[in-house]
């Protein structure tokens, strides 16, 4: 399995988790074996202005199968189901512990992440609809 993590910087596994994935620079990309972490490494998208699915068609491109995120327009969710990428929202802090805690079974999320300011300031965000 491939896990995608929209991050803060090239920092990889001791990234933090973006606050909203469209606006991430960079993804890192962990390869999962049962339970471990078999190999990571960061993307950089490649394009500076994206359009709606152009972030979640870029992930397919690199073989995604689930996206742990923070904030997530409705749209974007729409074209990743559509590709049959799982979304998990709400997902917060380091990189690397998140993506432990999801493969531990105690990943805890932000429910409440569409009403925070740090989501609602990207809600210019193109994919947002």
């Amino acid at each position: 399995m491939r896990i995608a993590v929209p991050c803060e910087d090239e920092r990889g596994l001791d990234s933090s988790v973006s606050t909203h994935f469209g606006r991430a620079r960079y993804y890192v990309l962990v390869d999962v074996e049962g339970v471990r972490i078999s190999s990571w490494k960061v993307v950089e998208v490649p394009f500076e202005e994206h359009g709606p699915g152009d972030i979640p068609n870029f992930l397919r491109q690199h073989g995604v199968d689930l996206v742990l995120a923070y904030g997530m327009g409705p749209r974007a969710q729409g074209f990743f189901a559509q590709m049959g990428i799982k979304v998990i929202t709400g997902v917060h802090g380091n990189v690397g512990e998140a993506v432990k805690a999801y493969l531990e079974g105690r990943l805890a999320v932000d429910k409440d992440w569409r009403d925070r300011p740090t989501f609602k300031r990207h809600e210019e965000c193109p994919g947002h609809g």
